[in-house]
């Protein structure tokens, strides 16, 4: 009886070479790009849902609606400035005596994270009063939202100080 195994042994290498040379092909080519209408609409819609409730967030420092900004949070949000990092309990007690007068917002920026979450960044010029003390200030802010329990929330935000 004649043995079959150094043909086997033949047959696997053969595959493996094969897998060896072709993997890297694979690994290197970028994965697929979601290029129909539909997924571009999705992606802009949810686009426009969070830049909407920034601004939301915005109307509510400046209408002093602390109740609506407070539910615009995550429970576990953190929102990081020039003082460093603040938990929702105390961003929302600085913002008791916080109101915008006016602002702008100018190069809005968005990037998709998942299909109900992503991050915008954006220039804002911004007018108000501070804990009694009137400001006027330029400053360049990223924000996280995700969709939590059914509702749009910011997750994390951060400013800093435009030059």
């Amino acid at each position: 009886m004649k043995s079959t195994f150094p043909s086997t042994l033949a047959i696997v290498v053969a595959l493996c070479a094969i897998l060896l040379l072709a993997a890297p092909k694979y690994a290197a080519a970028e994965p697929e790009k979601p290029n129909s209408l539909y997924a571009r609409s999705s992606a802009d819609s949810l686009q426009q849902q969070i830049v909407s409730k920034e601004r939301e967030e915005l109307e509510c420092l400046k209408t002093g609606d602390l109740k609506r900004f407070a539910e615009l949070l995550a429970d576990d949000a953190l929102i990081v400035d020039d003082h460093g990092a603040a938990s929702k309990s105390e961003i929302v007690e600085h913002a008791a005596e916080f109101r915008l007068t006016e602002y702008t917002i100018d190069d809005v920026k968005f990037v998709p994270l998942s299909t109900t979450s992503g991050l915008i960044s954006y220039k804002i010029r911004e007018r108000g009063n501070s804990h009694g003390k009137e400001f006027t200030a330029q400053v360049y802010v990223s924000a996280l939202w995700a969709e939590r329990g059914g509702k749009m929330v910011c997750v994390f935000s951060q400013e800093t100080a435009a030059k």
